[in-house]
């Protein structure tokens, strides 16, 4: 059964600085294509970044390049997304996002992986 459970969400000031993790359980983390996304009330759903379970390969949207990074402990079958410098326009519901299996890292990260499995998400506020 595969779960994808986020937190780490909350209320911040504008400049703050938020961690989401993913934990990711029923199949084989490393070969899998994983992702952040987000979502705004009234807007359309967002691609953040990717990143290839086995490693070495990452896509950053620019639109958040600079202050998000994404990364991941293969260990403990997580996937995490650190955000820096918060605005207010990053208010949003955060999703991570699975495809497995997946085995090419460079189709992960340049490509368009389907992402069948979704988080619940986790909601995060910025104030100005």
């Amino acid at each position: 059964h595969v779960q994808l459970v986020e937190s780490g969400g909350g209320s911040v000031q504008a400049g703050g600085s938020l961690r989401l993790s993913c934990a990711a359980t029923g199949y084989t983390y490393r070969f899998s294509c994983m992702g952040w996304f987000r979502q705004a009330p009234g807007k359309e759903r967002e691609a953040l970044a990717r990143i290839y379970g086995g490693g070495g390969s990452t896509y950053i949207s620019d639109s958040v390049k600079g202050r998000f990074t994404i990364s991941q402990d293969n260990a403990k079958n997580t996937l995490y997304l650190q955000m820096n410098s918060l605005k207010p326009e990053d208010t949003a519901m955060y999703y991570c996002a699975a495809d497995f299996p997946f085995y090419n890292g460079r189709r992960c990260v340049q490509g368009s992986p389907d992402f069948p499995y979704w988080g619940q998400g986790t909601q995060v506020t910025v104030s100005s």
